[in-house]
């Protein structure tokens, strides 16, 4: 006679997620002791979770929280798009966020070690989650934004669900001007943000190695010009302004009218309002950017698969 009942294996699957047939073994192991069933499968979980963990994962979502004056963003990568639909993945997505909003400091393995909502922590969440929905999945990074008064302003571009997506968003702006008039200011600002690409606030913090990157670029342009070398350093240093200009959120020009630098919108809200407006910070999550995905031979991962 079966050490279990039907009923434990019920909550040894509500506890795990696991499949029928692994909770049913996992329990003939365990002699019917449930926690010791659920170790053993978060332990089986565990194992999957490092056997896949080789596999690119630069699909998922990312997501944004925002409470009171300080927001986060945090991006989790999945295998395939198919992962980053499924209910159980966008709440783990959502509820990791939210935790991630409680940390001091933008810091994933802090982020992975803390409490998850329900039990055990957001590391254990995401090891059952690969075990369960069977890919591999990353908590790939977080940035969170503050400010002493006025908004954080989050935005979805292309929302999957509620705060979900594959670009989020978040507009600081510091101002004792009331929610209803920075709000709306910054959502136009996220859009802004979300289609522009900046790749800093201001010139002064564009990254260094992009900048001599972009220097010698237009070191050899210039060269290719013929022209004598006091003529070819004016050309590389209006190059590389113009680079920064292009890319610096503060100088690049308002998508909504084509015409105005982001400076001088944000200065103009605040004169209109009677008080200033500062943009303090801003975080784009774009999904995936900067992973290099594998190209994938589907026949041969069929074939991998049916032989087990």
């Amino acid at each position: 006679m079966a050490a279990y009942t039907i009923a434990d294996v019920k909550k040894l699957r509500e506890k795990t997620g696991a499949g029928m047939m692994d909770a049913k073994k996992a329990l003939e192991e365990a002699a019917g002791d449930i926690e010791a069933a659920v170790d053993a499968l978060r332990a089986k979980g565990l194992a999957t979770a490092q056997k896949k963990s080789s596999r690119t994962a630069a699909e998922g979502l990312v997501g944004v929280a925002v409470e009171g004056t300080k927001g986060v963003a945090v991006e989790v990568n999945s295998e395939t798009d198919f992962v980053a639909k499924n209910d159980q993945f966008q709440d783990f997505v959502r509820k990791s966020t939210e935790v991630a909003l409680t940390l001091d400091a933008d810091d994933v393995e802090a982020l992975k070690a803390a409490a998850y909502p329900g039990g055990g922590t957001v590391a254990d969440k995401l090891t059952d989650n690969v075990a369960t929905i069977g890919e591999n999945q990353q908590i790939r990074r977080m940035k969170s934004v503050s400010v002493s008064s006025g908004v954080v302003v989050p935005y979805m571009h292309n929302a999957q669900a509620p705060n979900l997506g594959k670009i989020g968003v978040l507009v600081a702006l510091e101002s004792e001007v009331s929610a209803d008039v920075l709000e709306p200011l910054g959502k136009q600002l996220a859009m802004h943000i979300a289609a522009a690409f900046p790749q800093a606030l201001d010139a002064d913090g564009l990254d260094a190695e992009v900048i001599e990157r972009e220097r010698a670029i237009a070191r050899e342009k210039a060269a290719e010009s013929g022209k004598p070398e006091n003529v070819q350093e004016k050309m590389v240093e209006g190059a590389v302004k113009k680079f920064a200009k292009e890319n610096a959120l503060l100088s690049q020009i308002f998508v909504m009218d084509n015409k105005t630098p982001i400076a001088d919108v944000v200065a103009q809200a605040g004169k209109e309002a009677g008080k200033p407006i500062v943009l303090k910070d801003y975080v784009r999550f774009q999904l995936g950017e900067g992973i290099e995905k594998e190209e994938s031979d589907f026949a041969a991962e069929v074939a991998a698969a049916v032989a087990g």
